[in-house]
């Protein structure tokens, strides 16, 4: 989920996990894949980078919340044998 704002300043919640396209012209326009359109104030490249970092963050196992580094930091207090890949 990402947060975002609406052009009348308020705050929105999406799941990226819905969203189709963004276009920016001169509005940033999503639209979701239920064909549902959402104007927000972010520029397209800024929902791209929380699309990002949101999915970086589930796949490090963490909260978005919290910062990258936090887990890097998670990783290094495990065990060294589950850090590796496992062999094949």
């Amino acid at each position: 989920m990402i947060q975002l704002t609406r052009l009348n300043n308020s705050p929105l919640v999406v799941n990226s996990d819905l969203i189709k396209f963004v276009e920016q012209s001169p509005d940033t326009v999503i639209t979701l894949i239920n064909g549902e359109k959402i104007l927000v104030r972010e520029s397209a490249e800024t929902v791209l980078e929380r699309i990002v970092h949101f999915r970086r963050a589930v796949l490090d196992g963490i909260s978005p919340a919290k910062s990258h580094s936090a887990g890097a930091a998670a990783r290094a207090d495990r065990p060294a044998e589950a850090q590796q890949p496992p062999e094949r």
